[in-house]
């Protein structure tokens, strides 16, 4: 028999998604099996797959202790440096400027140095974040940007925050802004561009149609030309849908590539500025609530600018 007291980062989540994330070695139809059961309670009483669970409630398992050993058995973030550029911190939140190059998230060819492990192990440093003292929560991110991509990526500290931001994030409630360089001049300094984008996970690239097609979700991207030199435009974006690679590849389409983007950019162009990463940063975030945000209210009409862009001096020594 094992017993788990609720703290306040599991409040809310239904039972079984706890259990899931809490247990990795439980198999998901033996869980479901134990409810059925009543080999699993809350507050020693009968409960579905979809209770919610509330802080301070008990959970009972009357399950083999092998299948319950803890999800964090070693701590893979400690082999990530603990150094990470922070632009604001408070008691819920960090918003952090990622350098080109580096993962926000591991993957299954890189793990052992990310964002996110980076981020983990500076809150463990700190003594905000043990793993020992949580059930299922760890420190994770609202958003995310490519790898070779820099800047503004916002983490969440605590299980209330990483809702909120999440839920606020997918009503347009954090505006996010971009700047670029891009290949050639617009016509017009100023616009809003539509079009449909298609994924293909296989590929991991996007492709861009001007009419909707099976499969593919529509894209809008404003812009605007701050300053031309020679043939390339420095352009401020801002992002009214987020899908992926959405800005590389929606430009690449029109005809204005992005610089040092290799992916959907011009190779020619890119060995002749000796650009090894895009030129593509998230330069600034605002919060612009329209709905309540609960704790984290006191951040409403707040904006955050990275402290610098690689390649803006670099545009302006153009010819």
């Amino acid at each position: 028999m094992k017993e788990i007291k609720i703290n306040i980062n599991d409040d809310g989540q239904r039972v079984d998604k706890f259990l899931m994330k809490t247990f990795k070695n439980l198999p998901v139809p033996l869980m479901y099996k134990a409810i059925r059961k009543k080999d699993i309670k809350i507050n020693s009483k009968r409960c579905q797959p979809n209770t919610k669970l509330l802080s301070g409630d008990i959970l009972t398992l009357y399950i083999k202790d092998e299948l319950l050993e803890p999800a964090f058995d070693k701590y893979d973030f400690i082999k990530s440096p603990a150094n990470i550029d922070i632009i604001y911190e408070d008691k819920n939140l960090l918003i952090v400027n990622k350098k080109p190059g580096l993962l926000v998230h591991p993957d299954k060819h890189y793990h052992l140095d990310s964002l996110i492990t980076r981020i983990q192990h500076y809150l463990y440093k700190n003594s905000e974040y043990n793993p020992q003292k949580e059930n299922s929560f760890v420190p994770s991110l609202v958003n995310r940007i490519d790898r070779n991509t820099g800047g503004i990526v916002i983490a969440a500290k605590n299980a209330e925050t990483l809702r909120i931001l999440n839920q606020k994030m997918k009503n347009r409630e954090i505006k996010k802004f971009y700047l670029c360089i891009s290949y050639s001049k617009f016509l017009e300094k100023d616009g809003i561009l539509a079009a449909y984008l298609e994924k293909n996970e296989n590929q991991n690239r996007v492709y861009i149609h001007t009419q909707l097609k099976k499969n593919s979700k529509l894209i809008k991207t404003k812009y605007h030309v701050i300053a031309e030199r020679g043939n390339f435009s420095l352009l401020e974006i801002e992002l009214l849908t987020g899908r992926t690679h959405q800005i590389r590849a929606h430009l690449a389409f029109l005809g204005h590539p992005l610089l040092g983007d290799s992916k959907y950019g011009k190779n020619s162009i890119n060995k002749e500025k000796k650009y090894k990463w895009q030129a593509l940063y998230s330069y600034k975030v605002k919060f612009d609530f329209l709905s309540s945000a609960g704790l984290l209210s006191y951040l409403n009409q707040k904006e955050f600018l990275a402290p610098d862009v690689w390649f803006v001096k670099d545009f302006f020594e153009f010819e």
